[in-house]
């Protein structure tokens, strides 16, 4: 899942600035307006690991201010399409580029969920919204791109793989080049979905701009509440993020579960930084939402690197193993796509092109792969992103 002309040529087919929120004249503290007489001052020290999220904030009538219901509809959409890719490998389902692509978009009523389908939310229009317009659009449209291979290798899923062949390696579809579309889609939805949108888009100077004088019409929350609120909900199902992990799960998916998996240092700090940072527009306290804004960004762009390395070290571990190794590989090609979003570290798409393009440059993509050709890719995102280990 890659730039379109990298597709084409190799595989067939922090800080928010002191502005945060534009000021009534007659505030003096140069901080966020809450909306008069609705709210109470929220003790920071009442926020704890088990706090559930939705439940605790509430307006001085004591209604609920919380509505997850964009982010966590967007997250159940997602969750829907890693599904489907799964009914090949699970129950031999020829799958529909068709049908990926409606799903992405949600038009003509792709969901078993009819609930999805009358959402009146999709996929597609916040897919690397933080770019601009034409970029955004190159990325979807680099996105669709891999439904049309998942599709035609989904047809050889009795056939066993091998060089040149689709198939099954072990348990895993792979097209002719050894490629795992199924795991590519989802590690690049993860970038260009979870990551991009709540990173850069809604933890933008922009975004944390939305007015909070007054709740919106109807509604019980101002915009920004609203805003912070679509962060829970595209992250994560559980009440308390983090609270079903163990010490083998992480009890979350797609970021969620690899903030745990390759960010054990930020993930315990996740939970309280999202509440703190909801209390903060509620507090008038733009000090303490910037220091949760500049917890939450590079948190995400640390697992998100440190996943593609962990899995380029899965494709040299498993070195006898060509199962393995091609599922290891797609999931490290899915996130090295994904660093492109990386804007805290300063990546973006010629970066993860470039480390594409020499992965998997050769005609026979996966089966080409060297250990020279794993190290640069390595050496190229430890550069970047300063991890030294």
């Amino acid at each position: 899942m890659f730039n379109v002309n990298v597709l084409a040529r190799y595989i067939p087919i922090v800080l928010v600035t002191a502005s945060l929120i534009a000021c009534n004249k007659d505030d003096d503290d140069n901080g966020i307006t809450p909306p008069e007489n609705l709210r109470s001052a929220i003790d920071y020290s009442k926020l704890t690991d088990t706090t559930a999220y939705a439940n605790f904030f509430a307006d001085n009538s004591g209604a609920k201010t919380v509505d997850l219901t964009p982010g966590s509809t967007q997250l159940l959409m997602f969750r829907a399409i890693n599904t489907y890719n799964g009914t090949a490998v699970g129950t031999g389902a020829t799958l529909d580029s068709t049908v990926l692509k409606n799903m992405f978009s949600n038009t003509g009523n792709p969901f078993t969920d009819a609930a999805l389908n009358t959402s009146g939310v999709n996929l597609r229009s916040i897919f690397a919204s933080s770019l601009p317009a034409a970029d955004a659009e190159k990325e979807r449209k680099t996105l669709e791109a891999a439904f049309g291979p998942i599709a035609t290798a989904s047809k050889s899923v009795t056939a066993t793989a091998s060089e040149g062949k689709a198939g099954k390696l072990g348990t895993y579809l792979v097209d002719a080049k050894g490629i795992e579309w199924a795991q590519i889609i989802q590690k690049s939805m993860i970038g260009g979905l979870q990551v991009d949108y709540i990173s850069n888009v809604l933890l933008s100077d922009k975004n944390l701009a939305l007015d909070n004088s007054k709740v919106v019409t109807g509604k019980k929350y101002t915009e920004l509440e609203h805003n912070w609120d679509q962060i829970f909900g595209l992250l994560t199902a559980n009440p308390v993020y983090g609270s079903k992990a163990t010490a083998t799960s992480s009890g979350e998916s797609f970021i969620g579960s690899y903030l745990w998996e390759y960010n054990k240092e930020d993930f315990p700090k996740i939970h309280t930084a999202l509440l703190k940072g909801r209390a903060a527009i509620v507090n008038n306290d733009p000090t303490t939402l910037k220091a949760q804004v500049a917890i939450l960004r590079p948190a995400m762009e640390k697992a998100l690197a440190g996943a593609a390395l962990g899995y380029l070290g899965k494709w040299k571990t498993n070195a006898t193993n060509d199962a393995a190794r091609a599922h290891a590989i797609g999931e490290g090609l899915g996130f090295i796509y994904s660093l492109r979003f990386c804007k805290v570290n300063g990546a973006d798409a010629a970066f993860s092109d470039t480390i594409l393009a020499g992965l998997i440059g050769a005609p026979n993509g996966f089966w080409g792969l060297t250990n020279t050709k794993i190290d640069a890719a390595a050496a190229a995102i430890r550069t970047k992103f300063k991890i030294t280990n």
